[in-house]
């Protein structure tokens, strides 16, 4: 038994020699190895995808910070009381963009995504209701949840631009030339979704144009006077809302010159008014479509003499029946802040103010609103960890003689004002002024402050007005002083870009 375990196993081991020198004389093909390449046409962070002719760039940051408000413009936060929140918005944020590019014969066939997943901690929005039985609600995210912001989404080839992108009415700085906090005066940032042609002419010099989605992005109020409510003139709402369907999108050209020195821009949008019915069925009739207009003109100015990177931007617009070109979808088109006073038989102070597009009444046309505004930021580099910015911007609602005839007829009717028609003006201005300082102790990561002062300016006549009881801010039914109001902010932020 010894002897023949011994073969068996000597038997073995020379097999399995014997099969190793054989697969040692064969010869063995490697699998080829794909290499992540640089893709350098693009500009840093490219890559090659693998197996491809397409170049990727992941991008992104992550954002958390506050806002401490003492006041706000309307609502809950403009009620200065018990109800509101002296810090809100409390946030964190991530943010992912997606950058495919590809060389063709018709030049670089280019996609673009960029999203947010965040949480935001609102606040307890109570009605101030006590012992009455009110309900208090959170109006935040879920202690669990957040939320998904698509930002952008859109394809580039051969000079034109399909998707969700900035609108080609807005400078690249937007209403951010020196800042964070959200300023007037601009198209606005937040991207719409478009069809556009871009013409570059060389040296810099390029034109665009666009036809770009009005719903939301570009429509404030059309603001039937007829159906004004007590409740809804002391929040700066004028009207019943009488947006009808879509008709046609906005229309958009706009020019640039890119240079060494800066920027300039000039642009133009056309927007269709469209109102639905003056009542609660087609029999009541409509009024007929208004196109309203913006124009818009932005400078930017690089390294100046003040020192290297310092930059300033500026842009100033115009709009008659097109708002939202000043009054972006960032910015409130209704105020309500409400302030002490001194005036003896009243309650509080109140400042109120609304943005339309246009304004009517049943069995009348539409009369476009007028708004104007300028913004624009200075940056100074201290050295290459600090920086600090000073900013500032102004906007102003003008209504024309008939608008402001219906308006102040629903006032003096609604909120008795105490001067009569006389003393009724709604047309206001909305100011912003502020500071930011920056400290980057690493590259891409930056700790930031910022201080905003806010004013709100009304042109109602020193007098005073009957407000009704507003349970959703616990205000009691009460006279009220009309006056300028002011609000003072901070935001408090630190930011990791990858």
């Amino acid at each position: 038994m010894k002897v023949g375990k011994s073969l068996f196993l000597s038997s073995l081991a020379g097999l399995i020699a014997s099969a190793g020198a054989h697969a040692a004389d064969q010869t063995i093909k490697a699998e080829p190895l794909e290499y992540v390449k640089i893709c350098s046409p693009y500009g840093a962070g490219f890559y090659n995808i693998p197996g491809t002719d397409t170049c990727l760039k992941l991008g992104g940051y992550l954002r958390v910070y506050t806002s401490l408000s003492p006041s706000g413009l309307n609502g809950v936060a403009g009620a200065s009381n018990r109800l509101s929140n002296y810090y809100s918005t409390t946030r964190s944020r991530e943010e992912l963009a997606i950058d495919t590019r590809t060389a063709t014969q018709y030049g670089v066939a280019r996609t673009y995504f960029e999203a947010a997943l965040q949480w935001t901690s609102g606040g307890y929005a109570g009605a101030g209701a006590g012992r009455t039985g009110g309900a208090t609600t959170y109006t935040g995210d879920a202690v669990a949840g957040g939320t998904l912001s698509i930002w952008y989404a859109f394809i580039q080839f051969a000079g034109f631009t399909l998707g969700k992108a900035n609108s080609q009415f807005s400078t690249p700085w937007a209403e951010y030339p020196a800042n964070g906090f959200e300023l007037p005066g601009s198209g606005g940032w937040d991207p719409v979704n478009q069809f556009t042609y871009t013409a570059d002419f060389g040296e810099g010099i390029t034109a665009s144009f666009s036809i770009q989605d009005q719903v939301v992005h570009d429509t404030t109020n059309i603001w039937n006077v007829s159906g004004a409510t007590a409740a809804g003139l002391a929040t700066g709402a004028y009207g019943a809302n009488d947006i009808g369907g879509s008709r046609a999108p906005d229309l958009i050209a706009m020019l640039r010159v890119d240079q060494p020195w800066g920027l300039f821009q000039a642009s133009a949008a056309a927007h269709d008014n469209h109102a639905a019915y003056y009542g609660s069925t087609e029999l009541t009739g409509h009024p007929r479509d208004k196109w309203g207009w913006a124009g818009q003109l932005g400078l930017s100015i690089k390294n100046i003499p003040t020192g290297p990177g310092d930059t300033i931007n500026f842009s100033g617009v115009y709009t008659n029946g097109a708002s939202r070109y000043n009054f972006h979808d960032y910015v409130s088109v209704t105020y309500a802040m409400y302030g002490g006073t001194s005036v003896a038989r009243a309650y509080q102070s109140l400042g109120i103010g609304g943005v339309s597009d246009s304004v009517l009444v049943t069995g009348a046309g539409q009369e476009l609103t007028t708004t104007y505004g300028l913004n624009g930021g200075y940056t100074h580099n201290w050295d290459p960890h600090w920086y600090s910015t000073i900013f500032g911007a102004w906007a102003a609602v003008r209504y024309n003689s008939t608008a402001k005839g219906y308006i102040c007829s629903a006032l003096v009717t609604a909120l008795a004002l105490s001067n009569g028609v006389a003393g009724c003006n709604p047309d206001f201005s909305y100011a912003v002024v502020g500071t930011r300082t920056a400290w980057k102790p690493v590259k891409n990561l930056t700790f930031s402050a910022e201080l905003i002062y806010t004013m709100l300016d009304q042109k109602y006549t020193s007098g005073s007005t009957a407000l009704p009881m507003q349970p959703g801010i616990a205000k009691p039914g009460a006279a009220y002083e009309l006056r300028d109001q002011r609000g003072l902010t901070m935001v408090l932020q630190v930011q990791r870009n990858w």
